[in-house]
């Protein structure tokens, strides 16, 4: 083990050595550069050399690219022979071809083990970003989220939440005098984005079982670091899940790491691949939350480094807490363009020997402009720098390779199949069964009460016409009576009066 990472040679002659210090790894970085300068394969070096260091290092594979990590350099291949030239060329005297312990992840579960995490876990903030909430829409979901908390009810899965916010819009009078207003409009606009949501294949991530950190930084017995590496081949089609997940990942990892300062390397490290998306349209609030993420996830020991086209990508309170910088070349075709270019070389150490903002167009693929922190965590000189060549697979692996490697895997039959645990959507119906039971007891009971009070009234009612006729028939009695006495008195000679 190493207590640094070589990128390449630096100098006109490519004669001076550009390493990045483990012990200054976590105060993050920038690997910037249009598109075909070399960013996927500097990125490549990196893992190489994290990996070797005993980090684990988690990246998302936008273009299939990297998944080359996990298979040996070959020989054979077309390259070969340049990339043996080049590390001649930059002293890489051990330079060879190996691979690096690889674990695959994919929200799809169709190229890498399947990744999920719960409603609960993302939160509201996280998730009205995704679903693109208006303001008041949002603060609807945030009373969602708090009146499940004080009832104890976790929100696993879309099915969870789209029940949540049907139940409290039925109980939205009760809910109003405790949390606050909740409109029947914004929770019909919320469950219109949750069905395009779940369109957009996010059901299969939002479920259980959820990803565990732990399996993200994982050592061999050999003490090597994991690479795990997401597909995003097709997650980079819905940007907004894309960026909602790395973001929660990079906020997960803030949340449940103990804090440990600097150590002499890092205990993770994070590659935020395409990172303008995650600052595209997204509310101030947001990005303060971003910036503070940034700024204190280094005392966790993670590091994290973004990777986008051009640095103005990034806000500058971002910018400003990226230590090692590389930059690929740019291009100048628009005033736009030649500004962007003025202010990436600005952003580097000034080299006295070297005009900065002309060789930023002047940099061939494989080569970059590099400055790193120093031992006393300053920022170097920049230099005009070869990029080493990778040890790894340049490309992407076959398909057959991928599953063997998957069935391979520490994680193999961890995450495999989904499971469905009782949760908000399961309480909630109960609590619907329960009270329609409720009713129906009460209906019945009512009906019965209101039968019985019938019989009762019919009952009554005969009764006093029993009496009546009794009474009739008692002074009809009376009068037969009367009248046989006096016929019987006259016929016995009685006297009448």
């Amino acid at each position: 083990m190493t207590d640094s990472i070589f990128l390449g040679g630096g100098g006109a002659a490519h004669d001076l050595r550009q390493e990045l210090l483990l012990k200054r790894a976590n105060r993050h970085g920038l690997v910037a550069g249009a598109t075909g300068t070399g960013k996927t394969v500097t990125l490549q070096i990196l893992a190489e050399g994290f990996s070797n260091a005993g980090v684990p290092v988690f990246c998302a594979d936008v273009k299939g690219d990297l998944s080359g990590l996990a298979m040996s350099g070959d020989p054979a291949h077309k390259l070969h022979e340049k990339l043996v030239s080049r590390a001649g060329k930059i002293g890489f005297d051990d330079f060879g071809y190996d691979d690096v312990p690889t674990i695959f992840w994919d929200l799809y579960g169709k190229k890498g083990h399947p990744v999920r995490a719960s409603i609960s876990e993302m939160g509201p903030t996280l998730l009205a970003r995704l679903l693109d909430l208006n303001e008041t829409q949002e603060g609807v979901l945030v009373i969602a989220f708090c009146w499940a908390d004080d009832n104890d009810m976790l929100l696993v899965d879309l099915k969870d939440l789209r029940k949540l916010l049907a139940h409290i819009s039925e109980i939205r009078e009760e809910i109003g005098r405790e949390y606050g207003n909740v409109s029947p409009a914004s929770v019909g606009a919320i469950q219109r984005r949750l069905l395009m949501l779940e369109r957009d294949g996010a059901e299969q991530f939002f479920g259980e079982p959820a990803l565990e950190l732990s399996d993200l930084m994982r050592t061999t017995r050999d003490g090597r670091g994991y690479v795990s590496i997401l597909d995003a081949t097709t997650l980079i089609n819905s940007a907004k899940l894309y960026s909602t997940f790395l973001l929660w990942l990079m906020s997960e990892l803030f949340e449940q790491l103990p804090e440990v300062g600097d150590p002499d390397k890092p205990k993770m490290v994070f590659f935020f691949d395409e990172a303008h998306l995650l600052f595209d349209d997204a509310p101030d609030a947001l990005i303060d939350k971003i910036e503070q993420v940034v700024r204190l996830i280094r005392s966790k020991g993670v590091g994290i480094f973004f990777v986008t086209q051009n640095p103005r990508d990034l806000p500058d309170s971002v910018l400003a807490q990226l230590g090692a910088r590389v930059q690929h070349a740019l291009r100048a075709y628009t005033p736009s363009e030649r500004k962007a270019i003025r202010a990436a070389a600005q952003s580097f150490r000034e080299n006295p020997d070297l005009d900065t903002e002309e060789t930023i167009t002047q940099l061939g693929v494989g080569e970059a402009l590099v400055s790193t922190l120093d031992e006393k965590g300053a920022p170097s000189v920049v230099q005009r720098t070869l990029i080493r060549p990778p040890s790894s697979r340049l490309g992407p692996i076959t398909q057959a390779e991928r599953t063997t490697i998957m069935n391979d895997s520490p994680v193999s039959g961890i995450y495999d199949e989904a499971v469905d645990p009782e949760s908000a959507y399961e309480l909630l119906l109960k609590r619907e069964e329960k009270a329609a039971r409720e009713e129906a007891e009460l209906k019945e009971k009512e009906d019965r009460e209101a039968a019985k009070k019938a019989r009762t009234r019919k009952t009554s009612t005969r009764r006093r016409q029993t009496a009546s006729e009794a009474a009739t028939k008692s002074a009809m009695r009376t009068a037969a009576r009367e009248l046989t006495k006096y016929i019987l008195r006259g016929v016995l000679g009685g006297r009448r009066r």
